[in-house]
């Protein structure tokens, strides 16, 4: 017969090296808007699967992709603010 043996002490050995670190949980500080305004976009999109969509779905649609573009924008816009040089805009 042969023993099974765990492998909790492989599988946690290397728990603390993979916690996101400081830097990359800023990153993705930075884009929460981006990331809220897509999630906004998706459930405008999921809700017109079913059926054909009324004006107001439309409506929600248009506000949803343009909440999203503005937060890319406004996303890339700070990112190419942080990395001239001098502060210059």
């Amino acid at each position: 017969m042969k023993t099974i043996v765990t492998v909790q002490d492989a599988v946690t050995a290397f728990a603390d090296f993979m916690e996101p670190t400081n830097a990359e949980l800023d990153a993705i500080e930075q884009e929460m808007p981006v990331i809220l305004a897509d999630v906004e976009l998706l459930d405008a999109q999921i809700i017109t699967l079913d059926r054909i969509p009324t004006e107001l779905d439309n409506r929600r649609l248009r506000r949803a992709r343009r909440r999203a573009l503005a937060a890319r924008i406004a996303l890339a816009n700070r990112t190419a603010a942080a990395t001239l040089p001098g502060g210059a805009a």
